[in-house]
């Protein structure tokens, strides 16, 4: 009986201690909206499950959010943010890496408005 008592006891402590062990994770939904298509989807996980704490990384484009589960201890919202910006695309309120962004490949570049052709002169016409 006493061998019964000591090994529940042993069991319920080693548990306790376990359990008592976890980190504690975070999960965070990202706007990302400069994401158009299944590359820039691709791109954007696999750059952050090489950041530290990242467990699981979904990117939606087609609601442009990304999702991100990570250890509270080892990252933070505003670094993986950031390293959503330095892949190329903007992440909430941080603008995208200019430099990173320029390598995207076209399909994953924003589509060019009026406002952005109206500022580019025309290749075919020479200046005056």
């Amino acid at each position: 009986m006493k061998t019964i008592k000591l090994t529940l006891l042993s069991i319920v402590g080693l548990l306790s201690v376990c359990f008592g062990q976890q980190k504690a994770a975070q999960k965070v939904v990202i706007q990302t909206p400069t994401v158009q298509c299944e590359m820039c989807k691709s791109k954007i996980e696999q750059y952050l499950k090489r950041e530290p704490g990242v467990s699981t990384v979904k990117v939606d484009y087609k609601k442009k959010t990304t999702t991100v589960t990570f250890l509270n201890d080892r990252n933070n919202i505003e670094q993986l943010k950031t390293a959503i910006a330095n892949a190329g695309y903007d992440a909430d309120d941080i603008a995208a890496n200019e430099e990173a962004y320029k390598k995207l490949p076209k399909c994953c570049k924003k589509p060019a408005t009026d406002k952005d052709l109206q500022a580019a002169p025309a290749k075919d016409q020479e200046p005056k």
